[in-house]
């Protein structure tokens, strides 16, 4: 089952949301959306669930365009939460669940497994408003999982939850991906994406800037990273050629150079200052490519 998407654009008036959007999601993968707010990723994202229709292009899952008979096999979590707070949450599961095509008993017996495994089994009769804001998203989460979706699509789903239950969230996701499902997700954290993600986008103002694998996107950005550690001044280094910028912190430096010869040159400047710690020639990280992509659109 793949996810196509094919010169897809949506507008809203005279806004241009999403601009000739192109892209496929295998079967099994993970995919991360990567944008500032406002680059079109959400707008994304409810085109793939049907809920907004592209002015050109088309979105199709498994070869058809997404209905109401195909809605049953998705599972999305939305950036802007929406539970309802008077309403127990088992009551409120069970609820969700048969809007998914669950019977009852199907929806109670996964509602229990997904309350325990994210380690909340207490909060079944509890209301959603007395739930702390990270347990409340614990049970946004249920909802989008609960129906074993083949295709998930998650807004922002790290946002509000602790380290703890981050891991905890993660390790659900990669068993969906593993058994299967099509993963599609966004974040702020470049570092989940870098994690988690095959696959990966980067947009800005509707337009698609980087596309394609995590070590494509590595590649294809040219410029690497020289960190040192030292004791000594290394921001008299900043100056060599072919450096393009520098980082200072208390226990070095990190150089951004584009050829790794220049690596050499850094290495024979800083061991001219003193005794070097450490000495390490890095990949980009994509919080890197992620500012000199969006940095530039944002100029």
């Amino acid at each position: 089952m793949t996810l196509e998407i094919t010169n897809v654009t949506k507008r809203f008036g005279d806004f241009t949301a999403v601009d000739n959007l192109n892209l496929t999601i295998e079967q099994g993968s993970m995919y991360g959306f990567l944008g500032a707010n406002g680059a079109g990723k959400t707008t994304t994202f409810r085109m793939i669930l049907g809920l907004l229709t592209p002015n050109e292009g088309h979105v199709l899952w498994n070869g058809k365009p997404i209905s109401y008979a195909t809605s049953p096999q998705i599972g999305y979590l939305p950036e802007e939460r929406g539970l309802y707070p008077k309403m127990k949450v088992e009551d409120q599961l069970i609820f969700l669940g048969q809007l998914r095509g669950m019977s009852k008993g199907d929806a109670k017996r996964a509602i229990a497994h997904w309350l325990e495994r994210f380690e909340v089994p207490e909060y079944a009769t509890k209301r959603v408003e007395e739930l702390s804001k990270g347990n409340q998203q614990k049970i946004q989460v249920i909802a989008s999982l609960m129906h074993d979706p083949k295709l998930l699509i998650l807004d922002e789903p790290f946002s509000g939850l602790d380290p703890v239950n981050v891991e905890m969230l993660k390790d659900a996701i990669i068993d969906f991906r593993n058994n299967g499902a099509t993963i599609v997700f966004s974040s702020h954290r470049m570092d989940h994406v870098e994690e988690l993600c095959e696959q990966l986008s980067i947009m800005s103002h509707g337009k698609q800037l980087v596309q394609g694998s995590l070590r494509e996107v590595k590649r294809n950005f040219g410029k690497k990273n020289v960190r040192i550690k030292s004791d000594f001044d290394l921001a008299v280094l900043a100056n060599t050629p072919g450096v393009n910028e520098v980082k200072t912190s208390l226990e070095g430096a990190v150089f951004q150079i584009d050829d790794e010869a220049v690596a050499n040159t850094l290495l024979t400047g800083a061991l001219a200052q003193g005794p070097i710690r450490h000495f390490e020639i890095e990949e980009p990280s994509l919080q890197d490519i992620f500012i000199a992509k969006v940095g530039k659109e944002h100029a």
